[in-house]
């Protein structure tokens, strides 16, 4: 077999391949046996048929044809390993000559991973937000937890903000009561904003046993989007109350004795998701220098494949879960659908570009992802799925997904070696210090997340982070809250 190699642009190639005959006996010999298995020839017994028979009941084209179909990938990844060719998705391919006897000739044009040279990135530098706690920071953070052991108790006087109601709801559209249009006992929180625009306004000042209506445009249903008067009745006004802020409410949400080892705790948590969030600011800005740096070619099929994955996956597993549709989304978003397509394409773009950049970076590194280093890689992306470690290890092994496992902790490797020749430093012109912030597989998510998804992707830890250190409080406050209601 011989090939050559034809640099069409920086990212596609065409392999033009020449087969002598006698190389395609292995797979004629398969074909006469294929067909031999398929068809029933008078006087002969099932596969016993011989090929001078096929030929001519059924052609010797037809022969050729599938032997040539069996021949086809094994002789294109000869030619890919022999160019050592780094291919991208799928080959078109056309037969240019097939000789009976002598030759077989073929064109192969496929997209190929670009070479990229590493940028000099010694000399990036960036800004990332202060790590500041401020007694406000503190007082929302204790608030919060003071909120969770709020008591409810039932009152009798109009409804007023922050109030807890039970009402029931009936809207009509032209008059007619909608089927899907009637609820009862729901329970509202006034200055919720959870229900329909107007109802704060309509229920505040009504007491138990009161009725009041007002007009909105309906959210859902059969009706959304059409004007509905709607009738509330509520049947129950509850009030909510708030521990004292004291040392008292200190022992019953928390470990600690007093109100101020309470709040000196929460200024800490504060500082560490403040840290978090400094370090992965870090990462993006550093990334983003990077990306300046470099120039990267993506081949147009692979950036339109990117494209629409990524669409899909919005459509129909992130909107799809909250019974959105793209056309909704984008009403919500208040973006048009160019403008989304735009921005989609954008981070398209970002997502390849990181891929490549960091890859070669890790080539020209030599860095290797240990068993460790994957492990905790696959636990973190066990617990954002949803699954536990077990399941979610088992569909990636079952998938095939290891590989890209391995390669987004290498990817994320690769960008902790140039955050740490970066210079950072904060708002205030301070130097920042990432090694104590220094984590390899927060790096990975940064890299994996690409494009505007990457402070999306960053903001989904910091929340973790921050119910993980505040978990042990909330437990003691569900308990509490729960002997406080039986009593």
């Amino acid at each position: 077999m011989k090939s050559a190699v034809e640099t069409l642009n920086p990212t596609r190639v065409r392999l033009t391949v020449e087969v002598p005959f006698e190389e395609l006996k292995p797979s004629l010999d398969a074909a006469y046996k294929k067909i031999n298995q398929q068809v029933t020839v008078a006087g002969f017994r099932k596969g016993k048929i011989p090929a001078r028979v096929i030929d001519q009941r059924f052609g010797r084209g037809a022969v050729l044809e599938e032997a040539v179909n069996d021949a086809l990938p094994k002789f294109y990844t000869e030619a890919v390993n022999e160019g050592e060719l780094n291919v991208l998705g799928q080959p078109e391919v056309d037969i240019t000559e097939l000789k009976d006897g002598e030759l077989l000739a073929f064109t192969a044009e496929v997209d190929v991973r670009p070479e990229v040279e590493i940028p000099d990135y010694s000399g990036i530098e960036v800004t990332v937000d202060a790590v500041e706690v401020s007694d406000e920071d503190v007082d929302k953070s204790v608030e919060q937890l003071r909120d969770r052991f709020a008591t409810t108790s039932v009152v009798d006087r109009p409804a007023a903000e922050g109030d807890t109601l039970t009402i029931d709801l009936e809207a009509r559209v032209d008059g007619e009561v909608l089927e899907d249009g009637v609820a009862s006992g729901v329970s509202y929180t006034i200055g919720s904003g959870q229900l329909l625009d107007g109802i704060d306004e309509a229920v505040t000042g009504v007491s138990a046993g009161g009725t009041a209506t007002f007009t909105s445009e309906l959210k859902g249903g059969s009706a959304e989007g059409k004007e509905a008067e709607v009738k509330v009745d509520v049947t129950e006004v509850k009030s909510r109350e708030l521990p004292a802020l004291d040392d008292e409410f200190a022992q019953l949400a928390s470990e600690f004795d007093t109100l101020e080892e309470l709040r000196a705790d929460s200024r800490k948590r504060l500082e560490q998701m403040k840290k978090y969030e400094q370090a992965t600011q870090a990462q993006e800005k550093v990334l983003d220098a990077l990306l300046e740096l470099a120039e990267i070619p993506i081949p147009e099929k692979l950036l339109q494949d990117e494209i629409e994955t990524r669409k899909h996956n919005l459509v129909n597993h992130q909107l799809g879960q909250m019974g959105l549709d793209l056309k909704k989304y984008l009403e919500i978003q208040g973006k048009t659908e160019e403008e989304f397509d735009a921005e989609t394409k954008e981070q398209a773009e970002k997502g390849i570009k990181t891929q490549f950049l960091l890859d070669e970076l890790v080539s020209k590194e030599e860095l290797q992802v240990g068993q460790e280093e994957l492990t905790e890689h696959l636990m973190r992306r066990a617990q954002s799925s949803g699954m536990s470690p077990d399941q979610f290890a088992q569909a990636v092994v079952e998938g095939g997904q290891v590989p890209m496992l391995v390669g987004e902790v290498a990817r994320g490797k690769a960008l902790a070696v140039v955050v740490e020749a970066a210079k950072v430093t904060d708002s205030n012109g301070e130097v920042v210090d990432l090694e104590d912030e220094d984590d390899t597989d927060e790096t990975a998510e940064t890299v994996e997340a690409g494009g505007e998804e990457a402070a999306e992707g960053a903001d989904a830890p910091e929340a973790k982070a921050d119910e993980a250190a505040d978990a042990k409080a909330a437990e003691k406050a569900d308990e509490k809250a729960e002997e406080k209601a039986e009593g």
